[in-house]
This record gives C-alpha cells, structure tokens and sequence, in this order.
C-alpha cells in the first residue's frame, strides 16, 4: 500500500480533547444557559459530558458534532430560552477559548514534523470552523505543517461525509486510495470509508473508545505517535507531479 498523504482530525487526535475542549464545553454551556449553572450542568449532561467528572461519550454532538449541530443540539433542549445568535456566539467562544487554552497531545507537533519531513502531504479536517481550527493549531505551532485544512464552514459538508477527505485528495493531488485518514472518534473513520480512503486509522487519545472504532479502523493505535514507526509511514512515495 503507497500512503502518500494523511488526513488528519483535530481534536482527540493532535489537540488533547479533555483538557481543551471540556473546560470550552461548560463555557459554552453556561453562555447558552444565560449564566444558569444547574441549566449548564443539564445542557452538558444531556448532550454527552459529565458536569462533573468532564468524562464524555465518544458518540455525542459534543464529542462530535459541529457548532451547527452543537447550537441545534443546545436550542432544542432550552427552547425559548435559547440566546439569540447562538450559533454565532459558540463559534466565536469555541475559536477564541481554542487560541486561548488549546493544549497539544504531548508529542504531536513532533510526530507531524516527523511525517511531513518524510514527504506525506498532511491536512486536518475538522467539526470545528476553520477559524477555530487556525486558532488553536496557530496556538500549538503546528499550523504550518499542514499541506490542507478544512472546517466545517469550508463548504465540503460534514463528517461522516466523505466531502472533507475527497477535498484534500483533490488539493494534494492524490486518489482516494493513497491517502490515510485518522481520527479518534466514529465519524473520522466512516468519513475515510465513505471516500475510499487506502487506510482508516482510530487513535484513542480522544473521546472514542477501542470498540467503537475497531469496526471502522484498519489500525488502532494508542496515539498519532505510534506512526511514524509503522512501516506504512517510514518511507515516503510521494513525489510532485512532474515526476510521477
């Protein structure tokens, strides 16, 4: 199998969901629920997070689901008690608490220099928008790896889609079938089955657990740090255009 390019997702899986993300998430539900702790603390619970452990359900909309589908999720259960713009509001909490908090899984930002480095072209594909993408991965120094980003807001539709993994094969120049596509939760891995990607790989340093992902995965892999020693991804096959 020629792997010439990797698709990654953010959060889970280059950015540590937990200590990032559940402290966004019960900013988030706290501005939805007007400042109402035991409001936030039921938004929270009814949409996949402990209020107070901070565990998550690794199929949840907020384990998975974008702003979109976040604020849906939020409006449905508060009803007329929804803020107004609240979609507006959470995307700009979501990007502004990522350039603020973002913390990277210890060892990414290496083992992403380590794979470019090898010639694999390398993107993100993100739930998040693509203003909080840029934030958070700017935060982390990582940003400027990545051959390809995309957010929900990018217009390629969403995950589980296959939209996001076939837009980088056609900015990367690459088929389907030569690039990886890696993710710690579900919908990563039906995203990379739906466009037919040559390789889906589950991570569990996320929100996803080793039986939701195994069905979908070809790989399962502790972390994204496990890569760059697998013979898959020593080496690289890729070459620019001219000389292919």
């Amino acid at each position: 199998m020629k792997i010439r390019g990797i698709l990654f997702d953010k959060d889970g899986t280059i950015i540590d969901y937990f200590r990032t993300w559940v402290p966004l998430n019960r900013e988030a539900a706290l501005f939805a629920a007007g400042g109402d702790a035991a409001l936030a603390a039921e938004l929270l619970r009814a949409h996949g997070q402990d209020p107070d452990t901070g565990a998550i359900a690794g199929d949840s909309v907020l384990a998975v689901g974008s702003i979109v589908e976040i604020a849906e999720a939020f409006a449905a259960h508060l009803g007329a008690r929804t803020p107004a713009g609240v979609t507006a509001s959470l995307d700009r909490l979501f990007a502004e608490g990522g350039a603020r908090n973002a913390v990277l899984i210890p060892g990414a930002d290496r083992t992403l220099a380590t794979l470019k480095a090898r010639g694999l072209r390398i993107g993100v594909a993100t739930n998040d928008s693509v203003a909080g993408l840029k934030a958070s991965l700017k935060r982390t120094g990582t940003l400027d790896l990545l051959d390809f980003t995309c957010g929900f807001d990018s217009g390629h539709g969403t995950k589980p889609a296959p939209g996001m993994a076939l837009a980088f094969c056609a900015a990367v120049g690459l088929k389907p079938d030569e690039i990886a596509v890696v993710g710690d939760a579900m919908h990563d891995l039906a995203m990379g089955r739906a466009a037919n990607a040559g390789l889906t790989v589950g991570v569990l340093s996320g929100t996803g657990t080793a039986a939701q992902l195994e069905p979908l995965a070809d790989i399962v892999l502790d972390s994204i740090n496990d890569m760059p020693a697998l013979p898959t991804f020593r080496k690289s096959w890729w070459r620019p255009p001219l000389f292919r």
